[in-house]
């Protein structure tokens, strides 16, 4: 219980990032005070207003249905960013330990063009395996990473390939275009030595933006595009927030949620003076024919469950060979907490999406799942 309680409050931690000034605190709401029926209304300017008593769901594993009962205070975090990134970095560093022991690699700093990256080298790389690379976009909200560690460290064991994650600079000191830059120029350092369709990008939450927003500036910059994409919980449009954003916080239905804010772009320390619209930072703008094979991923409680189905829609539309795969009633990426049965499942259909697309086969049924063993050091 203590795993997922912590991983409640990082969420939390990250949630407090996207806002701007902060507002008034209210009060703690208490079992005394909470909502005991449904109610909905609609008024004139077709606004919903609305409680819901939402019965723990019966559909999904008991250690999940665990993790959805925790009780939260949804009053309003006041950390401040350095408080924020301190406590994130202190878990991802504890993390790490876990996910090492199911999903055994060896772990390296590094530099690629300059740029700051974790590499990431499974135990034993088939020597068919050893002209292929993946490359990670990590989560946090543009102001912090709260993912090169725990979504690169099944990548690399379940694919049996390296993965080199990039630590791209960071929102508020960095904006727009900082971050898409400096993912650009290890793409770029990478084509030296990989061919394109030995490449995939993929990342979680901002990460998954960031994802996006490379594909559509390889396209612009004359660029190959790589073999495939992994879009998780993100969303490609900074003008408009998806209506799940009303609806659940980084934490779905518990915690603190920080609704959009009528005037202001999402995220608006990475957006700095972009323009919201700007098909360089919003893809869902941009001209997205001819972007390579993409796995969306998301859940119904994730508070970018629209913004990823959005921006799927866009892709299809444009003729891109897309698949989108829903997870029921979890929060914002589950898939960084290794006590779900559904987040093994989603690192399961993430690097299944990977191997296909790379080696034209299966995931190997061997490590479909993790094991334990000594993680021999990479190049």
């Amino acid at each position: 219980m203590r795993g997922c309680r912590l991983m409640f409050i990082v969420l939390w931690a990250v949630a407090a990032t996207a806002r701007s000034a902060p507002l008034a605190p209210a009060p703690a709401t208490t079992a005394a005070s909470a909502a005991q029926s449904d109610t909905s209304t609609i008024d004139a300017h077709g606004t919903a207003h609305v409680t819901r008593v939402v019965p723990l769901p019966r559909t999904v594993s008991p250690q999940a249905r665990k993790m959805l009962s925790a009780r939260l205070s949804d009053a309003p975090d006041t950390s401040t960013l350095a408080q924020q990134r301190h406590f994130v970095d202190a878990w991802q560093a504890g993390a790490e330990k876990g996910f090492l022991e199911r999903y055994p690699a060896t772990v390296r700093r590094g530099t690629v063009a300059g740029v700051p990256v974790r590499i990431f080298t499974p135990p034993a790389i088939p020597p068919a395996h050893r002209d292929y690379v993946l490359m990670n976009l990590h989560g946090g909200g543009f102001v912090l990473d709260s993912g090169s560690l725990t979504e690169s460290i099944p990548m690399a064991h379940l694919t049996r390939t390296r993965v080199v994650a990039v630590l791209y600079p960071l929102a508020p000191e960095h904006p727009f275009p900082a971050a898409l830059d400096a993912a650009v120029k290890v793409y770029r350092a990478l084509l030296k030595r990989y061919p394109p369709d030995h490449i995939v990008i993929y990342g979680s939450s901002a990460g998954a933006v960031l994802t996006g927003e490379v594909a559509v500036a390889l396209k612009r910059r004359g660029l190959p595009q790589p073999a495939a994409l992994g879009i998780f919980s993100g969303f490609g449009d900074f003008s408009r927030p998806g209506d799940s954003m009303s609806l659940f916080g980084l934490n779905g239905l518990s915690g603190p949620i920080d609704p959009p804010r009528p005037g202001q772009p999402l995220s608006p320390r990475y957006v700095g003076r972009t323009d919201p619209r700007d098909p360089a930072l919003s893809p869902l703008f941009a001209d997205l024919h001819g972007l390579p094979p993409t796995l969306f991923l998301t859940s119904t409680r994730d508070m970018l469950l629209s913004g990823t189905t959005i921006l799927e829609r866009a892709f299809r539309r444009a003729g891109v060979a897309t698949r989108l795969i829903v997870f029921e009633a979890l929060q914002h990426t589950f898939w960084n907490n290794l006590a779900l049965p559904e987040a093994r499942q989603a690192q399961r259909d993430m690097a299944g999406f990977f191997v296909r697309h790379l080696y034209h086969r299966p995931l190997d049924a061997g490590h479909a799942h993790g094991h334990h063993g000594a993680a021999s050091a990479g190049p």
